[in-house]
């Protein structure tokens, strides 16, 4: 059914990169006051709606690469079983949708949401061709969506959340980067020209070298002077060991199990991850709020 093949193309599974928007609520304590909450799940709408319509332009513009990809030719545009008309529409219509219920929230939100769209769209259009660049691009969606969050319900973002973000998120760019060339092997070029400037060795120093900071500043985040002063507590230093082993479980399935392409497939389909970032969100909530 048509129905059926646009819903595919929105890609569902990949609005749970959407719940970093959560991260301010989480951590200006406010998890448990409603008014806050719904606007945090409004804001959460808005970029499930935002995001699938660019998902949409990018396969219409990768529409010829993705017809020779393994995976990415089984997607409704690029097997055939949706028309470019119908996904044009679909496009428009989701954006507009996106951004209008953005604006229903409020002004600064919509500025935030109107930005993250223009700079995906200039990803497919541009940015993905310049090398280290593309990689930034694709970890500030992750960013932003932080951001979003916080003008959401208007609470100010602590600098180290910011930083720790950004960090994680160039791991996960990094990650996808080095496992579309592992797939794609000597194909990897025909299907994203700018993968002939990395090769796994780079991408693996360049991995090394943000694990290591990710870690340190989020320790150093737990502990901090700022961090004690505004929650109040000491013992978010005991959800240390959630972030250790979350980040080396991803780099055992990037490296052992060849996997990575897919943030999100990986924290749905692995258990061991999946009950770990359930139990750091957890452990955060309970220290933050029950001190």
């Amino acid at each position: 059914m048509l129905i059926t093949e646009i819903i595919k193309s929105l890609r569902p599974k990949q609005w749970i990169k959407n719940l970093f928007i959560f991260a301010p609520l989480i951590f200006s304590q406010n998890v448990f006051n409603w008014p806050l909450l719904l606007k945090t799940i409004i804001a959460l709408l808005s970029f499930c709606i935002l995001s699938s319509s660019l998902y949409i332009f990018n396969d219409l513009r990768d529409l010829e690469e993705d017809k020779l990809h393994p995976l990415k030719s089984k997607r409704p545009l690029a097997s055939g079983r949706l028309s470019k008309p119908v996904a044009i529409l679909s496009f428009i219509i989701m954006g507009l949708g996106g951004l209008v219920l953005a604006c229903a929230l409020n002004i600064d939100f919509f500025i935030v949401s109107l930005i993250y769209f223009l700079l995906q769209t200039s990803y497919s259009l541009l940015l993905k061709h310049v090398v280290i660049l593309d990689i930034f691009v694709v970890a500030a969606g992750f960013l932003i969506r932080v951001v979003a969050g916080g003008v959401a319900i208007k609470v100010s973002i602590s600098s180290w959340l910011l930083i720790c973000t950004t960090l994680l998120a160039l791991f996960i760019a990094m990650g996808k980067r080095r496992h579309e060339l592992i797939l794609l092997d000597e194909t990897a070029t025909s299907h994203r020209p700018i993968l002939r400037e990395y090769n796994p060795y780079l991408l693996d120093q360049m991995m090394a070298v943000v694990t290591a900071s990710t870690l340190v500043a989020y320790c150093l985040y737990t502990i901090s002077e700022e961090t004690v002063a505004k929650f109040g507590t000491t013992k978010l230093i005991y959800t240390v060991p959630f972030v250790l082993y979350g980040i080396f479980r991803y780099l055992y399935l990037i490296h052992q199990k060849s996997e990575g392409g897919s943030p999100e497939a990986l924290i749905i389909n692995d258990l061991p991850l999946l009950i770990d970032t359930f139990l750091w969100i957890v452990s955060a909530i309970l220290i933050l709020h029950f001190k």
